[in-house]
């Protein structure tokens, strides 16, 4: 098993626990942050060059850098080295024998011909669990091509199901592929690392944007492989539940669920539509998923009469789940996402108070910590490859070739 981190000690579920972090853009970083905020030690290896790609990824900024990348690189020490280089990356090989974990997200190949990959550094380091975030996988004729979030979530089939009927395919409005395949490495992780725990050895941990894309079609595809009918789009509405869709309100547009009969009475009573509760044609569900079309204007029809706050007390008051759908601004500022601590800020040397979203994650004895603001370009770098044994002659030699930062 690998040593412990002396370097910088957490507390936090995952306090003591060395992550080395070889991914940039998005899939990668969320997965360690996620583990970051729980306590981990996250050490962010970057080009001296120019960092993560998202560094640039604006306008937006705050101070030098791009909000994209500050959105999800908070809690992790950082340093710039140039893994091409001979002598740098013998460094970081130094630091991945000491690390409990390894995440990388470059195309397959890519860390191996860097001597960054699984088999090389488990083999100094029996005990590393170490996760790839790739487009396809390892495995399989598609595991070489490059892997990019909206082709992902075109060939998994989630676009072909989001949208509104009579209009294109869309992807979702986050890069819902990246963001699950951060999550999906980071279950796999604590999985790996649950099972070193009883057995000393480590894992490789194998996760693609396709395949967790695919894992999210959960009961659209059951439904395919129950009926043979191709899912088809619905817009905001559901295509097994009915009424339970986005409806226009006097002023904005509100969503309602009503997931039963029951809540499809409360609704209909709350509304002014009590006469259609026990028409045959609106009774239970399977009724009003086949006379969809009929029923969808009558409820528009009803809701358009009062505005979408009026509504939401109003049937919240009934017990119909219901809300208005916030733009982002809105969201952030819900009184219920305030009172979770989803919103946090942290102060950066150069870009000052950044606002980022909390964790969702909610531990009773050790919750996850918003504790520093993502490093600059290279900010660790002297104190981190310092304590690996690199003198000042040899930082300063490697500064001189440009190879660290």
């Amino acid at each position: 098993m690998s040593q412990r981190s002396p370097w910088l000690e957490h507390g936090g579920a995952l306090g003591g626990l060395r992550v080395l972090d070889i991914s940039r853009i998005l899939s990668g970083p969320f997965c360690t942050m996620a583990l970051a905020d729980l306590g981990a030690d996250v050490i962010k290896v970057e080009d001296p060059r120019n960092g993560d790609d998202t560094r640039g990824w604006g306008p937006p900024f705050q101070g030098e850098d791009a909000a994209y990348f500050l959105g999800v690189n908070r809690n992790k020490r950082g340093i710039a080295v140039d893994l091409k280089d001979p002598e740098c990356a013998e460094l970081v090989r130094n630091l991945a024998r000491t690390a409990d974990v390894v995440v990388e997200n470059f195309r397959p190949g890519t860390a191996e011909r860097l001597g960054l990959g699984y088999e090389q550094v488990s083999a100094d380091n029996p005990g590393v669990v170490y996760a790839s975030i790739s487009g396809y996988g390892q495995t399989g004729p598609y595991s070489a091509q490059p892997g990019y979030d909206a082709i992902a979530q075109a060939l998994s089939g989630i676009m072909s199901v989001t949208g509104e009927p009579d209009r294109p395919p869309v992807r979702i409005g986050v890069s819902g592929a990246d963001l699950a395949a951060g999550m999906w490495a980071a279950i796999g992780l604590l999985a790996a690392l649950r099972e070193r725990e009883r057995t000393g050895r480590g894992q490789w941990v194998d996760v693609s944007l396709l395949d967790g894309q695919i894992a999210w079609l959960t009961y659209v595809a059951a439904g395919y492989f129950a009926s043979g009918e191709v899912p088809e789009r619905y817009g905001a509405a559901h295509p097994s539940i009915v009424p339970y869709q986005a409806f226009p309100a006097a002023d904005r547009q509100i969503m309602v669920a009503a997931g039963n009969d029951g809540l499809w009475r409360r609704f209909a009573e709350t509304v002014g539509l009590a006469h259609l509760v026990d028409e045959p044609r609106f009774a239970g569900n399977s009724d009003r998923v086949r006379n969809r079309d009929a029923l969808v204007p009558l409820i528009e029809e009803a809701l358009s009469a009062r505005t979408a706050e009026e509504w939401t007390a109003r049937l919240s008051e009934a017990g119909v789940p219901a809300g208005p759908i916030n733009n982002v601004e809105q969201a952030l500022q819900h009184p219920q996402v305030i009172a979770r601590d989803m919103v946090t800020e942290v102060e950066h040397t150069e870009a000052g108070t950044v606002r980022a979203v909390g964790s969702p994650v909610k531990l009773s004895a050790s919750p996850p910590q918003v504790r520093t603001a993502p490093p600059r370009h290279g900010e660790h770098t002297a104190d981190i490859l310092g304590a690996l044994g690199a003198g000042e002659d040899q930082m300063a030699r490697m500064r001189e070739r440009g190879v660290v930062r």
